[in-house]
């Protein structure tokens, strides 16, 4: 990726906030976006906004960042680490930016392998074609009696217009999803239509999007972002550990 080209998907909810609080324009926030749009092209103003830091403005492209100084000269590219309380501030953006990249897919637009009981939903971007993928579906009734409900949105890595993008779209256009995704992962051709609306496109897209490039990747419900195949235990302390810190924040 260019690293001078930056164009911002979102304005962030926690820059509102603060420039809300704040309780008045804020002179600086407008020279910044004049210094940094004069400068990089394609950038629209409103993409740039305050940061939790005093005197650094921050402008989002996706999952990188950018922090402009208040006299909109420099620009530094990276993460930010609150010192004093340890918490990684542009990861927690960046989970916030996944968590609204998927949240687009409703109930009717992922195939979904629901925990009887349920403790955790993950996010898991699936490939058919790839092994881990496949020891993951696999193992799903361990992770399903784990309390783990598998929500699957299709990243074909080979992308669109190959056969592994058109097994996707064969499962999906199914008349059973479930049972055609477990035989395509047993590497059974399904022979259904792919002709039939289906999310598939976007889903791959949603995967770029947040930086998808291996499967399968989970994305947990803080939006952080785990890369390949975790057994059911080790996931369900992982996402034990993440609900007992937010149930800490609140």
């Amino acid at each position: 990726m260019n690293r001078t080209v930056l164009i911002a998907a979102v304005v962030l909810a926690a820059a509102a906030v603060a420039t809300a609080i704040a309780g008045a324009a804020d002179p600086q926030l407008d020279k910044v976006r004049k210094s940094v749009t004069d400068r990089i092209k394609g950038i629209p103003s409103e993409s740039i906004t305050p940061s939790v830091a005093p005197g650094l403005y921050q402008v989002q492209k996706g999952q990188e960042f950018g922090y402009v100084t208040s006299d909109g000269r420099y620009m530094i590219f990276g993460d930010m680490i609150d010192l004093k309380t340890g918490e990684e501030v542009t990861e927690r953006l960046r989970g916030a930016s996944r968590m609204n990249a998927i949240k687009q897919f409703g109930p009717a637009e992922v195939i979904e392998f629901p925990a009887k009981n349920q403790k955790h939903v993950v996010t898991v971007f699936t490939d058919i074609d790839c092994g881990y993928c496949r020891k993951l579906h696999k193992e799903m009734k361990e992770y399903n009696d784990a309390g783990i409900t598998i929500r699957y949105l299709f990243y074909p890595r080979s992308g669109p217009n190959s056969p592994s993008f058109d097994q996707a779209k064969a499962v999906w256009c199914s008349g059973d999803r479930r049972e055609a995704l477990t035989q395509a992962k047993a590497g059974v051709h399904i022979n259904a239509s792919t002709k039939c609306p289906n999310p598939v496109a976007q889903q791959y897209a949603a995967g770029d999007e947040i930086g998808i490039n291996a499967t399968p990747t989970l994305v947990l419900p803080d939006g952080e972002l785990v890369r390949g195949y975790v057994r059911a235990q080790p996931l369900l302390a992982r996402l034990d550990q993440i609900e007992a810190g937010q149930a800490a924040t609140r």
